[in-house]
């Protein structure tokens, strides 16, 4: 396996068949979804990052959201055991390619339920977000699991948001990142950096300073532009019509 691997998954022809939780439903084009993957993936591989694409399957609307099927720590890929009963068989396919990478493989079991999209590491750290999606059980067995790599878990409790990463993510300096209505427990977190935009909320870290970002957060691009890191933009207008954000893209191992 090469040092940085990045997890993707083309759209399904279907998408705009996705599931919606907290949004109004918005036809999605995935004709320009498709388009707008390229050039997601291109911004990921001009960073550095070697593509391996988990084979697309068009019978299932929401899996080009990757990053829920899996959750990679060190050399230990998590599978996940999405919240939602419709996506439960979008974990097969990723399953043979972490396992092709020569990870050690585990997997959370029912009765517990875990989206990859409810987890944020930081360093030692792991925050998941309990919500809609992830129960106290898929908790419970992710730290079990993630002891084993030196990690501590951190429940965080959600409220009108599909994922913990759609509200927080983290800076690759460790700073964590949120918009001002951020719908997380206030206390939860030690302290945040807010940003005016809710998708400015959503950075891949993709290593030397480099960060990816959605194109409809332009202020927030801004503001972090001037705190020095390389900030990419990538328009994904069709994924965000369906509660997805820069991070549910990829799974980065690495």
């Amino acid at each position: 396996m090469t040092d940085r691997v990045a997890i993707v998954r083309r759209p399904s022809s279907r998408m705009d068949e996705g599931i919606v939780t907290h949004v109004d439903r918005a036809s999605a084009d995935p004709v320009l979804a498709t388009r707008q993957h390229e050039a997601y993936v291109s911004a990921v591989a001009g960073a550095g990052w070697d593509i391996r694409e988990v084979p697309p399957a068009d019978d299932l609307p929401d899996s080009a959201f990757v990053e829920d099927t899996v959750v990679v720590c060190n050399d230990l890929a998590v599978l996940a055991r999405p919240g939602a009963p419709e996506r439960l068989t979008e974990v097969a396919g990723t399953e043979e390619l972490v396992r092709s990478l020569g990870l050690e493989i585990a997997r959370i079991e029912a009765p517990g339920t875990l989206d990859g999209g409810d987890v944020l590491q930081v360093g030692s750290t792991v925050y998941v977000g309990r919500g809609g999606r992830t129960n106290a059980q898929g908790i419970r067995q992710l730290r079990r699991l993630l002891a084993t790599r030196g990690r501590t878990v951190v429940p965080v409790p959600l409220r009108g948001v599909l994922h913990l990463k759609s509200a927080v993510t983290a800076l690759p300096d460790g700073t964590l990142v949120a918009a001002a209505t951020a719908a997380v427990e206030p206390g939860a977190f030690p302290a945040m950096r807010l940003v005016p935009e809710e998708a400015g909320a959503h950075v891949v870290p993709l290593g030397d300073g480099i960060l990816l970002m959605a194109a409809s957060a332009p202020r927030s691009a801004e503001l972090f532009d001037d705190l020095g890191f390389d900030v990419l933009t990538a328009d994904i207008s069709e994924f965000e019509k369906l509660e997805g954000c820069v991070t549910c893209l990829s799974v980065l191992v690495g």
